[in-house]
């Protein structure tokens, strides 16, 4: 018995042999299993049972037809699909799915739509998103638009040893004028440039 073959020429083989196998006599059959064991290098059973199986597909012939699979959505959907996310607020892919019908309109008459990728074709493919089908595309831009929040303050070693921090267990002074104060800068992704500031203040009575 020679050694095993790859995958690929062992399947070239049994597929080649199976026809003449499922139409051989017992005879001939033994003949013909003795010759698959011989060119694949697999044991007698398994040579009976893939000759006596289904024709396998050939590694190289077969796809993946995820990959291969045609898409449902053309490249002008998509790109309109990023264009009208970003002029709706960049919702989520339910609330999108909701506001499209509503906003289509409002865009068209406005003339936001008037770009090459806003042809009927695309407008009607992105009507007919899914909610998982909105999110799933739009992934990539809402990570590219992931803004991180900054802070304003710096925790000081004075401030922190002359300021007593209140705990939830404390009782509250029952007077007029106890705050509790923060601030809040509107700065986005960044502290560079100029920005508002909110100062935010809630009496604990």
């Amino acid at each position: 018995m020679e050694g095993k073959i790859d995958l690929s020429a062992r399947r070239q083989v049994t597929n080649k042999l199976r026809d003449t196998y499922g139409k051989a006599s017992k005879t001939d059959k033994a003949r013909i299993l003795d010759e698959a064991q011989a060119a694949t290098g697999v044991a007698r059973s398994t040579a009976r049972r893939l000759l006596s199986g289904p024709r396998l597909p050939d590694p190289a012939e077969q796809v993946d037809r995820r990959r291969l699979r045609p898409r449902a959505y053309g490249d002008s959907a998509l790109e309109l699909l990023a264009h009208v996310w970003k002029l709706m607020g960049m919702p989520c892919g339910k609330y999108f799915v909701v506001m499209l019908p509503g906003w289509l309109p409002l865009l068209l008459e406005a003339g936001d739509l008037d770009h090459p990728f806003a042809t009927p074709e695309a407008i009607h493919e992105v009507r007919r998103m899914s909610a998982a089908t909105v999110d799933r595309y739009l992934a990539p831009a809402r990570a590219a638009f992931d803004l991180k929040g900054r802070s304003a303050t710096r925790p000081g070693l004075l401030l922190r040893n002359s300021i007593t921090i209140r705990k939830a267990g404390d009782e509250l002074e029952d007077v007029p004028g106890m705050l509790e104060c923060d601030t809040v800068a509107h700065c986005g992704p960044t502290l560079q440039g100029e920005f508002a500031r909110t100062l935010t203040m809630n009496e604990m009575r």
